[in-house]
């Protein structure tokens, strides 16, 4: 199995930015995408981001629309750590991130995702 534990979460006012972070471990050889998730209050999960985590590899970096512009991500595959960036913060981003994991590809966030770790809290305040 693959454990994923995020970090980097926090309570910020408008305007900051925040690197969240979200390392592999376990049977890592086994993992071929990582994305990032949110699910703010009252709302469903949202798909932001997601990446193959190994080299060479068909798949491609995928960011969505919604994340454009503010978000940025890069992935380190010799430590199997995932990050996002988030800057210019909105109280609208607050929610609980989610990395999660998955075995196959394709990549995109509306796939079936294998694994998934517990979330950091994003608090925005305006």
């Amino acid at each position: 199995r693959v454990q994923l534990v995020e970090s980097g979460g926090g309570s910020v006012q408008a305007g900051e930015s925040l690197k969240l972070s979200c390392t592999a471990s376990g049977d890592t050889d086994g993992l071929y995408c990582m994305a990032w998730f949110r699910q703010a209050p009252g709302k469903g999960r949202e798909g932001l981001v997601a990446t193959p985590s190994k080299t060479p590899t068909d798949a491609v970096p995928l960011i969505s629309d919604s994340a454009k512009g503010r978000f940025n991500f890069s992935i380190d595959t010799a430590k199997n750590t995932l990050y996002l960036q988030v800057d210019n913060l909105k109280p609208e981003d607050s929610a609980v991130y989610y990395c999660a994991g998955r075995k196959y590809i394709p990549c995109h966030w509306s796939q079936n995702y294998d694994y998934w770790g517990r979330g950091t809290q994003v608090t925005v305040s305006s």
